[in-house]
């Protein structure tokens, strides 16, 4: 592994050791067991697109593993003024050790592996958001004790996340129901990924997808940079909602997670929300465990 730029790119095997590497590094940090892994490297953190978890998440991982982060807004950068992405890629390959991304385009993810020389990992496009799904699979591991052969429901816009997690739940053996609105679905790269898998479904009642779901999850019905469609999609989205109707159908000890920020009372009640509050903080504090892992495994100078 030489980057991660999606999930698309990663065998079953490659998946499972970041996890297992996250689970050690958690368990590590949490005994105060030093691993400076990375002591006296750099990751670049490019963000195009705002974040909370990302940011914190990946500049604590980097003091934990004993190197340093630099954060580099595009305001700031010459990327933001028009210099070409190829450029941007080989100046920065000569003065760090790894770059973070996280932007709009995954073309932009894809030049800067093409044209740099150091790992790139993407924090999150509007196609894909592999390391927040790295996370959502340590945590399911954790409480389930397992990832193969359990059903994992999403409901809401086929979006980042709906894609990565389809293509991450799939690859590590879990059964796939989709529920999305027409016009809302996953990209077609995705859904032509899944056509091989005969454990995905996707259909349109939010329901039909939760029946015996072991995980439930949803995302804001209007992602960052679609503030202008958040009237239209109220409308297009109604019904969407992981609420006690639909948790009635899922199995008696389902969990629930959220990437977070949540929307209460959209796409998910403050009931259900809060009945499940230690899924989701657990899979919210897990982004730092299993990136630490990914760092690892793409900067250390000894894997």
């Amino acid at each position: 592994m030489k980057h991660l730029l999606k999930l698309l790119d990663l065998s079953t095997d490659e998946i499972i050791d970041i996890l297992n590497l996250a689970d050690q590094l958690k368990y590590e940090q949490k005994h105060g067991i030093p691993h400076n892994i990375l002591k006296g490297m750099t990751l670049g953190m490019i963000f195009q697109k705002a974040s909370t978890r990302t940011r914190v998440s990946f500049e604590t991982g980097m003091y934990q593993l004993g190197g340093h982060a630099l954060f580099l807004s595009s305001k700031e950068l010459q990327i933001g003024r028009g210099e070409p992405v190829q450029d941007t890629a080989r100046v920065l390959s000569r003065y760090l050790n790894g770059i973070m991304i996280r932007t709009f385009e995954q073309s932009e993810v894809e030049n800067l592996a093409e044209y740099g020389s150091i790992p790139i990992i993407n924090g999150l496009t509007d196609f894909c958001h592999p390391c927040q799904v790295l996370a959502d699979l340590q945590t399911i591991r954790e409480y389930k004790n397992k990832l193969d052969g359990l059903k994992f429901c999403y409901i809401g816009d086929g979006n980042n996340m709906a894609n990565s997690l389809t293509v991450g739940c799939l690859k590590v053996g879990m059964s796939v129901s989709l529920a999305c609105p027409e016009g809302y679905h996953p990209d077609p790269q995705v859904l032509e990924f899944a056509k091989a898998y005969d454990n995905f479904k996707l259909v349109a009642d939010p329901k039909e997808a939760a029946a015996d779901a072991d995980v439930l999850y949803t995302d804001v019905w209007a992602s960052m940079g679609q503030e202008g469609e958040a009237e239209k999609r109220k409308i297009a989205f109604k019904g969407y909602q992981i609420n006690d109707d639909v948790m009635s159908v899922a199995k008696s000890d389902a969990m629930v997670l959220h990437c977070l920020p949540a929307h209460r009372e959209e796409e998910i009640t403050a009931k259900v929300f809060e009945q499940h509050a230690a899924d989701i903080f657990d899979e919210a504090e897990n982004r730092l465990h299993a990136q630490k892992a990914v760092m690892v495994r793409l900067m250390a100078p000894e894997k």
